[in-house]
């Protein structure tokens, strides 16, 4: 990967890709600014398919109960939330429709990284810079993009299509990625993938 040094060069739809990032009905319904995130999300999807900057949307998907992580059952149980996915599978589905070309990961864990082929894919694809949003930012979307950092990705954080259910982890979370990555608004980000491709 060479040295970029401008968001010019980091914001290339040519070697971007947009995260979304557990988009899914029951998550949605629980965040704090749904309709603001929801029109951030949209608008960047569109200009991702118009810049031609490939899409990945991840999907939390458990495991047969015998094979789940006893760490992440002990977790889920403490925050009351397991079990109650499985009794309506509608829960599970995409926010967003993906389009044909587009990628649905399937996977288990709070990074894009673990148990999935996802490196591999944006590595033969040329792709250095992941352009993440969705749900929630203080669990999946900073766990992935810090990552993406340590793996020598450029991690950009979509500042108003990143959410959760907590307002406060979530501004602390921001917080404390400002510090590490790139933070933006969708819009600026919209304007370099006009501007760039």
């Amino acid at each position: 990967m060479r040295y970029m040094s401008s968001y010019e060069d980091i914001l290339k739809p040519s070697s971007s890709a947009l995260i979304v990032w557990d988009v899914q009905n029951m998550l949605v319904q629980g965040i704090f600014n749904r309709e603001e995130f929801m029109n951030s999300l949209n608008k960047l999807i569109s200009s991702a398919r118009s810049s031609n900057v490939p899409i990945f949307y991840t999907k939390i998907t458990p495991l047969p109960d015998r094979f789940e992580s006893p760490a992440r059952k002990f977790i889920l149980s403490r925050w009351g939330s397991r079990g109650s996915w499985g009794q309506d599978p509608s829960l599970y589905e995409l926010a967003v429709k993906p389009e044909k070309n587009e990628i649905v990961i399937n996977k288990n864990t709070a990074s894009i990284f673990v148990g999935t082929n996802f490196e591999l894919m944006v590595r033969n694809a040329g792709i250095t810079t992941l352009v993440f949003t969705g749900i929630a930012t203080e669990i999946g979307v900073e766990s992935s993009a810090r990552d993406a950092f340590n793996l020598g990705f450029y991690p950009i954080i979509a500042e108003d299509a990143v959410s959760s259910y907590d307002k406060e982890a979530h501004e602390r979370s921001l917080a404390n990625m400002r510090k590490m990555f790139i933070v933006m608004k969708s819009e600026d980000i919209i304007n370099y993938w006009k501007r760039l491709k």
